[in-house]
């Protein structure tokens, strides 16, 4: 008799997806695991502490990775064009088959990245929705009903006779927990769970039909973490009997620790990894966090923070030439825009993208990411091979200088977005939704953490904005009862909740102390 015990809310037919089996896999691998998860945190901490302090992060010389000739295991054949990826939310039956099929015009992105992180509001509901819709895509038999204002039906599916999108699957991070599933009275690694749920369920059909199956881990910030996936990975497939380096990953570099220790996390995982990945919105999030108490660090207006900016360029760049050093890929960032609604708007938010996208390619990139598959074609034209790995970027610094530079613009204009954003996020989230489209942006977590945390900054500085106005308490509470009024007329028949949201994130926006994270929340 096994000596754990389990427990799991039982909506959805979630026993249909626990299976016993699956449970003693997911038993084992949290006895084992589990706690060097924590470790890994506590170190976290430790770490942050001695930034906090003064100390700046910083290049080590010391490790293997840094020190040795190696190559990553070989890309699979289906993984060596990604020159587009698509990514959304997993919980969405309707999403996912959008995502999967050729938009409109007959274009298709090469990958598609099926979230239960940034993009997906992890209610229970949704977790358990994503399993199941990955199972569908594996059996290639999702689909979705949608009953329209008539009174009609109106069928998404996917068509098992047409190609797809290669699918893969963002687990969700090292910090967080799945409070609906519980060993031995305590909740498991989320990213532990998502991974082992979907590679039981989903690895040897994805084998079977020529697919690699592929994944995405977010968050990491020290190689000692990637260590840890790695070693996940490998316990994972001799559990489900599968060959070594069936599983392959790629990890996203989107903390600024991280940035600092690239080779070594591509050396961790170099028996699966196929590449690394620029997560712009979640690096600007970490640069503010981590060196939140600096007072000569304090970034700009969000709307101001690009790729142009030479502790971003340098970070994109050096990424490059750590992948193509060593034989793996190194993907752009997400255009975060969405359509708009007529054609005047579509257009120009059509030349953001192809800008980005073009700044991407021509620096060495081997592919990106859309939120929408109204910019797959143009994404697409940007890259014109399948991948750029000869492009090794020698006379670039393997040292360069990463650390975010403080600077103005610091505006009334700013402030006043970041609110209108918390206030727009919160109500999505409170309807369980991880992503909003709202004043032509796509808004996930990473975006709402960056609204947070730079707030939280100016007011923890008391920034005086160009306006000549400090940032106070009592401004920011003002301006989220302005915003709330601003942003009314487009939540008609949702006021009430609208308010209630307004009120949530304020008080989120006004702790004393910054969170790590929203979702610990």
């Amino acid at each position: 008799m096994n000596k754990h015990s389990t427990s799991f809310k039982d909506v959805l037919n979630a026993q249909e997806i626990f299976t016993p089996t699956l449970t003693e896999i997911l038993f084992s691998l949290h006895e084992k695991f589990n706690p060097n998860r924590l470790q890994l945190l506590n170190q976290r901490k430790i770490r942050q502490k001695t930034i906090d302090e003064g100390e700046l992060p910083h290049f080590d010389s010391s490790h293997p990775g840094k020190t040795t000739t190696w190559s990553v295991r070989p890309i699979p054949e289906d993984l060596l064009d990604r020159r587009v990826e698509i990514t959304g939310p997993v919980s969405s039956a309707k999403m996912v088959i959008n995502m999967l099929s050729p938009n409109q015009h007959g274009e298709l992105a090469q990958m598609c990245m099926l979230d239960f992180e940034d993009s997906m509001a992890p209610t229970w509901e949704n977790v358990l929705n994503g399993y199941k819709n990955v199972i569908g895509v594996a059996n290639k038999n999702l689909s979705f009903v949608q009953t329209l204002e008539d009174g009609s039906d109106k069928i998404y599916r996917l068509d098992p006779q047409k190609k797809m999108s290669h699918p893969m699957v963002r687990v969700r991070g090292l910090h967080m927990v799945e409070k609906n599933y519980l060993i031995d009275g305590a909740p498991v690694s989320a990213g532990l769970l998502d991974l082992v749920t979907v590679a039981y369920h989903t690895a040897k059909t994805f084998l079977k039909d020529g697919k690699t199956p592929k994944f995405y881990i977010p968050k990491t910030e020290h190689y000692l973490e990637a260590r840890w996936w790695s070693e996940v990975f490998c316990e994972l497939e001799s559990m489900l009997s599968l060959k070594e380096g069936s599983l392959r990953v790629t990890l996203l570099i989107e903390t600024l620790p991280a940035a600092f220790c690239m080779e070594e996390i591509l050396y961790e995982l170099k028996e699966r990894i196929c590449g690394l990945n620029v997560g712009r919105w979640d690096k600007i999030f970490s640069d503010i966090k981590t060196l939140k108490f600096h007072k000569d660090r304090i970034l700009s207006d969000r709307s101001c923070i690009d790729m142009k900016k030479p502790w971003m360029d340098n970070y994109a760049r050096l990424l490059i030439k750590t992948c193509h050093k060593h034989g793996a890929f190194a993907m752009g960032g997400m255009s975060a825009f969405t359509p708009g609604g007529d054609e005047s708007v579509r257009k120009i938010q059509l030349e953001k993208v192809r800008q980005d996208k073009e700044r991407e390619a021509q620096t060495g990139h081997d592919g990106c990411w859309v939120s929408h598959p109204y910019f797959i074609g143009m994404a697409q034209a940007q890259f014109k091979k399948k991948n750029q790995l000869e492009v090794k970027l020698e006379n670039f610094s393997d040292t360069p200088d990463l650390l975010p530079v403080g600077e103005g613009p610091r505006t009334m204009k700013g402030l006043r977005q970041n609110i209108r954003v918390g206030i727009a996020y919160q109500f999505g989230w409170s309807e369980g939704q991880g992503c909003v489209a709202f004043e032509n942006l796509m808004e996930d977590l990473a975006t709402l953490e960056i609204s947070r945390a730079q707030v939280w900054q100016w007011l923890y500085h008391e920034v005086t904005l160009d306006e000549g106005v400090k940032v106070t308490k009592e401004l920011v509470s003002t301006l989220f009862d302005e915003e709330y009024q601003e942003i009314l007329p487009l939540y008609e028949g949702k006021e009430e909740k609208l308010k209630h949201a307004k009120e949530v994130i304020k008080e989120i926006f006004l702790k004393p102390d910054l969170i790590d994270f929203f979702t610990e929340l």
